[in-house]
């Protein structure tokens, strides 16, 4: 079987919790990897971008009605993705540290491990 065909044959078999899980992995590492070289420039702002889509993504499902999560909770996921992107602003602008959004990811992580 080809890669190709593995990976999409993953993709209509996985759990979503799984794919978002890894998704958040995979954009955390790049926010790490960032953090420990002390990243400026492109490699900062690709990772700081890339977390911000993440959640401008979460944001956009929680705010369709098919969405299955209860209101509340897709409020604060909403709410939390408009705070990452202010606050990746002032990475971007400002130096601010990286540590928050880690943090923040790392939360939701936890949570999508503990479903």
């Amino acid at each position: 079987m080809s890669l190709k065909a593995y990976q999409n044959a993953q993709a209509a078999t996985e759990d979503p919790r799984v794919t978002e899980y890894r998704l958040f992995g995979q954009v955390t590492g790049a926010l790490l990897s960032a953090k420990e070289s002390n990243a400026v420039g492109t490699q900062l702002i690709e990772a700081i971008d890339w977390n911000r889509q993440l959640w401008r993504t979460l944001a956009a499902d929680c705010m369709d009605d098919r969405n299955t999560l209860t209101q509340d909770v897709r409020a604060k996921i909403i709410s939390l993705s408009l705070w990452v992107s202010k606050y990746s602003r002032s990475v971007a602008r400002e130096k601010a540290p990286l540590d928050p959004l880690i943090e923040i990811n790392r939360t939701i992580m936890q949570g999508l491990q503990a479903s």
